[in-house]
Order: C-alpha cells, then sequence, then structure tokens
C-alpha cells in the first residue's frame, strides 16, 4: 500500500514572498513595455541613440534650437539671406609679370611703304651782264622731276648748290605735276639766280616717291 505524504498549508509569511514577487515581476516587465511621460531624459540615451529616421518632420521648431548654434552648412542654398558688401579692403602687392602671348597676325599694309627719295638738276647761268651793277638781272631755269612707273609722289623741296649768305639764289615756284585721275606723280620747279659772284650755280628739286 502506497503512503501519499501530506501536504500542509502554507504558512503566511509564504503567502507574502510569493505575492511580493509576482508583484517584483509584473512591474519589471510593465517598465519594459510601457514607459510614463516624461520619464526618458539625457541620462537614459546613448549617444546617436536619436537619428533623423526618429524624430518626426516638424518635431524640432526654432525654439528648441539653441541660438547661434547652428551653422551656414546647415541650411540649404539660398535659406540664408545675403550679407552686406564689406568695404574694400587694400590693394595687394602686384603679380609677377605673365609670360609674353603668341605673335598676334601680321597688319594690313600700310599707306607708305616704300619711300624713295627721286631728284633732278639744272644749271642756272650766272648774271655776269649786270656787272658792275649787281642785282639787275635775274636768270631762270626750270627742272622736272617724275617718279617711277607705280610710284606716287609725296612731297618736293628745293635746293642749291651754294648756300653763302651773301648770294641772292631763289626757288621761283614749286607745284606738283597732278594727273586726270588726281594722282601727284612727280613736282615742277623754277630757280633764280642773281648771285652777287655772277657765277653759274645748279638747282635741284628733289621729290619724295613712294610705292
Amino acid at each position: 500500500m502506497r503512503i501519499i505524504p501530506r501536504v500542509g498549508r502554507p504558512s503566511p509569511a509564504m503567502v507574502v514572498a510569493c505575492i511580493a514577487l509576482s508583484v517584483a515581476l509584473s512591474g519589471t516587465s510593465y517598465a519594459v513595455t510601457q514607459l510614463p511621460p516624461d520619464s526618458v531624459g539625457p541620462t537614459q540615451l546613448r549617444d546617436n541613440a536619436v537619428t533623423n529616421a526618429k524624430i518626426a518632420d516638424g518635431a524640432v521648431t526654432s525654439e528648441k534650437v539653441r541660438n547661434r548654434s547652428l551653422l551656414a552648412q546647415d541650411f540649404l542654398p539660398g535659406q540664408l539671406p545675403r550679407g552686406r558688401t564689406g568695404r574694400r579692403g587694400p590693394a595687394g602687392p602686384a603679380g609677377p609679370a605673365g609670360p609674353a602671348g603668341p605673335a598676334g597676325p601680321a597688319g594690313a599694309p600700310g599707306l607708305v611703304s616704300n619711300v624713295t627719295v627721286r631728284q633732278g638738276s639744272v644749271v642756272v647761268p650766272g648774271s655776269s651782264a649786270d656787272k658792275p651793277i649787281p642785282n639787275t638781272l635775274w636768270v631762270t631755269r626750270d627742272v622736272a622731276v617724275t617718279c617711277a612707273a607705280g610710284e606716287k609722289a609725296i612731297s618736293g623741296g628745293t635746293g642749291w648748290s651754294a648756300d653763302a649768305n651773301d648770294l641772292e639764289l631763289a626757288t621761283v615756284w614749286i607745284k606738283p605735276t597732278i594727273q586726270p585721275d588726281g594722282t601727284v606723280t612727280g613736282y615742277t620747279a623754277t630757280g633764280a639766280n642773281n648771285a652777287r659772284d655772277g657765277q653759274d650755280h645748279t638747282f635741284t628739286l628733289y621729290v619724295l616717291c613712294y610705292k
């Protein structure tokens, strides 16, 4: 015959201990699954625990941002107003000279590309016939100079073979030789000799011709 041991009634201390254990276990479970309002602060959060994805749109407002804590890089382009233009600073030192640039294209030929002096001379007889009373007879001769083919005259002048101050040698006139189309191709001049020495002197006409 099998004898079943008799189980006695639990003592009051045992009952109190079981109730305390049950409350403790249920309280821990409640703390893990539900948090009371305002129970989480900086102490309970780990570093980098709150990310952008965990922040609701519009949750961070102006009054929640500390003044002067944001940088320009925290804003999108165009969000920050442009500041006023500052005062001009002092000029910096001159930089070193840069390398020479490439040679430019050749320019168009100038108006005068090649000038040549053409000349002609004539001997003007002396006024010996008026001796011994000088300065009463002027002897004149003409001389003409024409530029070479394809050239044009731009200026003309005259000179004498003698240049003493007491001689009377003069250029009566000088004029250009003008073609029907208006081109100047030479000059003509007249020289006069009334030299006090009564000698012959050479009168020369100089013409500047160019292509």
